[in-house]
């Protein structure tokens, strides 16, 4: 079945690079990206720790997760897509924004294309 590391809820830290260098690359990455605060980093990932965890794991490309669904931290709910996808856009990661229930095919992964769906009901 090949390697897999289950991280749970993850702030950003020294890990990825780890698993990143020991298993890596990966063809897709799935992190935490929302509900985030300051007084929660060692649990929920802000943004640019998630791209960075992403760039760190050396994965092809990522699907951020943990956003859209539920208010916990005080940020805007579109939030987490706005600033994660123009830093994956800044730094040439590509980036999937699923819609909510929307289907991925794992074996054309980037070959896809998704669109910033929040951006229709803001």
């Amino acid at each position: 079945m090949g390697n897999r590391v289950d991280l749970g809820d993850s702030g950003y830290g020294t890990h990825f690079k780890r698993i990143g260098e020991q298993f890596g690359p990966f063809d897709l990455a799935v992190l935490k990206c929302g509900q985030y605060n300051e007084k929660w980093a060692f649990v929920h990932s802000f943004p640019e720790d998630t791209v960075k965890a992403a760039s760190d794991l050396r994965a092809k490309c990522f699907l951020p997760v943990h956003h859209s669904r539920f208010l916990l931290a005080q940020h805007n709910w579109f939030e987490p897509l706005e600033r994660v996808t123009a830093l994956a856009e800044a730094n040439k990661l590509p980036v999937l924004t699923l819609l909510i229930g929307e289907k991925v095919k794992l074996d054309n992964l980037l070959r896809q294309s998704f669109y910033q769906w929040w951006k229709d009901i803001q």
